[in-house]
């Protein structure tokens, strides 16, 4: 029998691009000058490229491009010259999802954050918007190299409901895919996620039938290293990711309790590179509590429990667990998404150094045994149904 990559059309759900140096140089107005994101080598003499705004040195160009890198962080390529090209060029990702047997992949940014809070840094509103602006109109090009298997997921400017929504209204007429939002807003000085105030972004995406995406780490993430100081480079970046995971298992419980779910029935709810194992405590202790302690007499207008809210329209994706991910997909088959986070150090695709294993043998080891109808769901139909893939 065929493998899983060659019965299906393999959707990835979470993959990123190393942006380009002129993403926006290219496309910003010029009147900005150096405050327009851009590309510098290191100042003090070394060899990496870092990404610049102002004289504030953001993040090197290769950190978040480490696919088949021979080492781990802090180690990473100097430059994107010295990065796999498919971390940043279409054509190259398009031939390296051929040899790995995907047919599609969803894209998410790396300098404007995971959910844009780092356009804050630009501190000029209008500038701001124009880089979120500029970051989804680079995004449709880039996918234009193949618009059925590489897949846009816009920013947004948060800080500005308005015009999020009028952005939300522009990209979904250009053809992204989803809409890509903070799980943490408050940590921006903005309402908290359960607050009203954001009700119409979530109008504008339900009708817009855009998913929402809410990726680990687009939060408090300093808040988070504070506590890993003192561990060394690597410990503290290990725990600091792994609590990243649980940060959307909040996210998750702020949607269903604040009502939103309830008043945006249509609406999907994306976790990214969050994992799956968790989500059977987490879903059945948000039951628990709900019942224990009788929200429903508090909010009659609930109809659903939070775990069918969640089977509804939450999601979730998955790349590296076992044994966990073999009893979520049993009982959640119909919310679950594959995918390999290329080119990020996490990723399943691994360089000389790494622990991980290739998708299509990842797949096998793990998923070969499952029911058919559940291998054909988490690999492809549930994915292509939320984003409305061809």
């Amino acid at each position: 029998m065929a493998d899983i990559f060659d019965r299906y059309q393999v959707v990835d759900t979470d993959t990123h691009i190393s942006e380009p140096p002129d993403v926006w140089t290219a496309r910003v107005s010029s009147k900005w000058g150096d405050l327009v994101p851009h590309v510098v080598r290191d100042p003090n003499g070394g060899p990496k490229d870092w990404w610049c705004i102002g004289d504030n040195l953001i993040m090197p160009t290769g950190v978040a491009a480490m696919a088949e890198y021979d080492g781990m962080l802090p180690e990473h390529p100097d430059t994107l010259a010295d990065a796999v090209p498919a971390a940043h060029d279409a054509e190259a990702r398009l031939a390296h999802m051929d040899r790995e047997g995907i047919y599609a992949q969803v894209l998410y940014p790396n300098v404007g954050g995971f959910g844009s809070g780092g356009f804050l840094r630009l501190k000029e509103p209008e500038l701001m918007l124009e880089c979120v602006q500029a970051y989804n109109d680079f995004l449709i090009d880039w996918s234009s190299a193949d618009s059925k298997r590489l897949v846009p997921i816009m920013a947004t400017p948060f800080w500005d409901v308005d015009a999020t929504v009028k952005e939300i209204e522009r990209c979904a007429a250009t053809g992204h895919k989803g809409v890509l939002f903070g799980s943490q807003p408050a940590a921006f000085r903005e309402p908290a996620l359960t607050d009203p105030h954001w009700d119409p972004i979530w109008a504008a995406a339900q009708d817009a039938e855009l998913p929402i995406s809410f990726h680990i780490g687009s939060g408090d993430v300093a808040g988070l290293m504070l506590g890993s100081a003192g561990l060394g480079i690597r410990t503290g970046m290990a725990r600091t990711c792994t609590q990243l995971f649980m940060d959307n298992a909040n996210c998750i419980a702020d949607i269903i309790y604040s009502g939103i779910c309830h008043r945006f029935p249509k609406l999907d709810f994306v976790s990214v590179e969050s994992g799956v194992s968790w989500l059977m405590f987490a879903i059945e202790s948000f039951d628990w509590q709900w019942q224990n302690n009788g929200v429903a007499s508090e909010h009659p207008e609930y109809d659903l429990l939070p775990s069918e809210y969640f089977k509804r329209q939450i999601y979730g994706c998955f790349w590296f667990e076992t044994d966990g991910v073999r009893a979520a997909l049993e009982k959640f088959p119909d919310n679950i998404f594959y995918e390999t986070d290329f080119p990020h150090p996490t990723s399943m695709a691994p360089g000389p150094q790494s622990i991980a294993v290739r998708p299509r043998e990842y797949a096998e080891r793990v998923l070969g045994d499952l029911p058919e109808d559940t291998i054909r769901k988490v690999m492809h139909d549930n994915a292509a149904r939320v984003y409305h893939l061809d």
